[in-house]
């Protein structure tokens, strides 16, 4: 168990005070039996109006509604928590489950479904051919499987991480090559999908123990994004393929959904001239105490 401190900003300038419409907010964890939330506090400038609500899937949102004009928006979240995080061996499979394929139980399916079902297109088969050279056709561990396409992207692309709204298809990444924690959680959902296996888009934050040494993960500068693989035996299972690690010991959970477009941590509108937006900084920082 890890006592761990997270402090995140996000800063909006703008050349001119504009208002503010209103802003939506992913960024409170939900308690679970491998996190317990201790504290929180959201501070918000200029001050505004916030209510909280679940979304469809469960997570805690926060809707900020402002009344003051300013030329700089500013988000100062900080919480607090106890983290049980797995590791890679610590998880283990039904018997039934342990080489693919495999079968979800009926009255599992239907939960699953949404889950399972591809959302993007893939006109050219690339996805297809490339989920191929995982899986040939002849039973496989399904542990040694997910691992080895969460390795690969690790392996086969360069992390790119944009400033940019969006996260880039599957056949996009396969094509460029690169991308950012988002593009290669989408690519890593719809391949495990392809194969006809559960599996939902995850934002968060990483808690980097080697942060200051040559071997410090990527993503851990702002919000991260990774992959949670339905398993029989072993439920929602953690994968982060921009790193090449499996298990969540490194992992702090703050939204699951259905699709990348569900999960941003940060979103809203400004009324304004077209060129008054400046820029935005995002700093995000997790300690161990």
């Amino acid at each position: 168990m890890k006592t761990l401190t997270v402090h995140h900003t996000t800063i909006y300038s703008y050349a001119q005070p504009v208002s503010f419409g209103e802003h939506r907010l992913m960024f409170r964890p939900r308690d679970s039996h491998d996190m317990r939330l201790l504290d929180t506090n959201l501070s918000i400038s200029p001050p505004a109006k916030v209510r909280w609500l679940h979304d469809v899937f469960g997570n805690s949102i926060a809707v900020a509604t402002f009344s003051e004009m300013a030329s700089e928006l500013r988000f100062d979240s900080d919480f607090r928590l106890e983290h049980y995080g797995v590791t890679e061996t610590d998880f283990s499979l039904d018997s039934n489950a342990e080489s693919y394929p495999f079968q979800y139980a009926a009255d599992e399916l239907p939960d699953l479904m949404p889950c399972i079902e591809r959302r993007y297109p893939d006109a050219d088969g690339r996805l297809d051919a490339w989920v191929k050279t995982f899986y040939d056709g002849e039973r496989v561990s399904t542990q040694e499987l997910l691992i080895g396409i969460t390795h690969a992207i690790r392996q086969q692309f360069a992390y790119k991480p944009r400033d940019q709204f969006g996260t880039q298809t599957p056949t996009e990444t396969l094509a460029a090559g690169s991308g950012s924690c988002r593009d290669f959680a989408l690519l890593m959902m719809e391949a495990v999908r392809t194969l006809g296996i559960g599996a939902r888009f995850v934002t968060g934050y990483l808690y980097d123990m080697a942060s200051d040494s040559a071997g410090a993960l990527v993503g851990g500068a702002a919000t991260h994004a990774w992959v949670q693989v339905f398993l029989p035996g072993a439920g929602w299972t953690e994968f982060d393929p921009t790193n090449g690690i499996i298990g969540g010991e490194n992992l702090i959970r703050v939204a699951v959904t259905r699709d990348p477009r569900q999960a941003v941590p940060l979103q809203g509108t400004f009324e304004g001239p077209g060129n008054a937006a400046l820029g935005m900084s995002v700093d995000v920082e997790v300690t161990q105490s």
